[in-house]
């Protein structure tokens, strides 16, 4: 046996790492095992992807269809756990499809870097003014010292803020210095670091201040993506719900505690193909939440509302830092396969391929809690993992889901009342024959 108690577990190869685990935890051999299947990777692969690696944890991938963007059509690759999201997102597509599907505009690639200058002094004093000046006199220069550190991305500006802190500790006042840098069809959290670390001694030699921070802001808000749907009001159960549509809008528009419900649902279409095509789905959560509270209060990131021919429409607008090359994208065969059925040429295409996703799927989930109610239609997707969690066999799982439906009760209490009775029967049948 391996001496575990002399290396580190950063030291340690996969099988050394399981057996440390086993030792430390009450996991079994048959769970041990779960972690061997690495998928569609070699173990040493993704060791160097991420730290103390053990496994892959594997995500359910579909595909969304009835997509039309643009008069592009589209099959839409999403990665989830949950059941309803992609039929959901497939049938609003298909309904927004008949009044000509969505459209989208997506704004150009910029992103933010921040580098936060101060005092360390006991007193906390900068000469803003000065300093901001002499940034200012200089910003040519620094815009080229940061285009200098990329082949691709391009610094285009330089904004300069004051910033005072609103914190406990009362430390005065800050400048901050943002770059502006267009990064194509790249995410570009790497690039605007390494510009932000290469500008900021010059920052310092300029002025009396020392640099604290030099990175990103995946507040996106100069790369906008705005999307609209047109659903009409024949397709969707007419006047009656379409107006209770509005009003399950009103609410989400006027409330914090139904926004966010009502938005996890947006991140529910938006987060699933943003894994599906290995973009920072975490990032791209901070910032559409920020943006549900640009005017002071945390609301809807769509908008609904009935045109002149009485028809619905939704827009949806948030900001969308998304890549089709760089980081995981060279180096995840499954990541490289979606993009591929995708087939996309620009960052902004995905950036309105994935806006559009979360406005279908904010459209079901409110039509459904306008008419018949989330639970009806969502546990019908539901039936199957209900009569597996139950105990059913395979060939028992699509009987046992479809009684459920048919009698309006889907739990596992009556997926085990089915199962007992189906195995009565089978067991009286069995004993007639021998």
């Amino acid at each position: 046996m391996t001496n575990l108690k002399e290396k580190k577990f950063r030291n340690m190869n996969q099988k050394e790492r399981l057996e440390y685990i086993k030792k430390k935890t009450k996991i079994d051999d048959k769970e041990i095992l779960l972690f061997n299947d690495t998928s569609i990777f070699k173990f040493e692969d993704i060791n160097k992807m991420i730290e103390n690696a053990v496994g892959v944890f594997q995500i359910p991938l579909g595909i969304a269809n009835n997509f039309v963007i643009n008069d592009k059509e589209y099959l839409i690759p999403m990665a989830i756990e949950e059941p309803s999201v992609i039929a959901a997102a497939s049938n609003a597509a298909k309904i927004a499809k008949e009044a000509g599907g969505f459209k989208a505009k997506a704004d150009k690639s910029i992103m933010i870097g921040q580098i936060q200058l101060v005092s360390l002094d006991d007193n906390h004093n900068i000469n803003i003014d000065k300093s901001i000046k002499k940034i200012i006199k200089n910003k040519l220069e620094l815009i080229k010292l940061a285009n200098t550190k990329s082949k691709f991305a391009q610094c285009v500006d330089i904004h300069i803020r004051q910033l005072y802190d609103e914190s406990i500790n009362n430390l005065g006042s800050m400048i901050i210095i943002e770059i502006f840098v267009d990064t194509k069809d790249a995410m570009g959290a790497n690039v605007i670091n390494t510009m932000c670390e290469a500008v900021a001694p010059k920052i310092e030699s300029l002025t009396e201040g020392q640099v604290i921070l030099k990175i990103l802001s995946n507040y996106a808000t100069k790369r906008l993506v705005k999307c609209k749907g047109v659903f009409p009001k024949a397709l969707i159960g007419g006047d009656k719900v379409l107006k209770r549509i509005l009003f399950s809008y009103a609410f989400a528009y006027s409330d914090v505690y139904r926004a966010v419900t009502h938005n996890k649902g947006i991140m529910n279409g938006i987060d699933s193909v943003a894994i599906a095509t290995g973009q920072d789905f975490r990032a791209i959560e901070a910032g559409c939440h920020a943006y549900a509270c640009k005017d002071g209060q945390y609301r809807s990131l769509t908008k609904w509302y009935q045109n002149s021919e009485g028809d619905l429409v939704g827009e949806i607008e948030i900001p969308l830092a998304v890549g089709i090359i760089g980081g995981i994208t060279n180096i995840h065969p499954l990541v490289k396969t979606c993009l591929k059925i995708l087939d996309i040429t620009s960052s902004q295409e995905l950036a309105m391929i994935i806006a559009a996703a979360g406005l279908a799927q904010n459209f079901s989930a409110i039509r459904a809690l306008s008419d018949e109610g989330i639970q009806k239609g969502h546990m019908k997707l539901h039936s199957k993992n209900i009569a597996k969690i139950a105990g059913a066999l395979n060939d028992q799982i699509e009987r046992i889901a479809q009684q459920m439906i048919n009698e309006e009760n889907i739990s596992v209490s009556r997926a085990r009342e089915i199962i007992e009775s189906i195995n009565k029967t089978n067991k009286q049948h069995n004993n007639y024959f021998i």
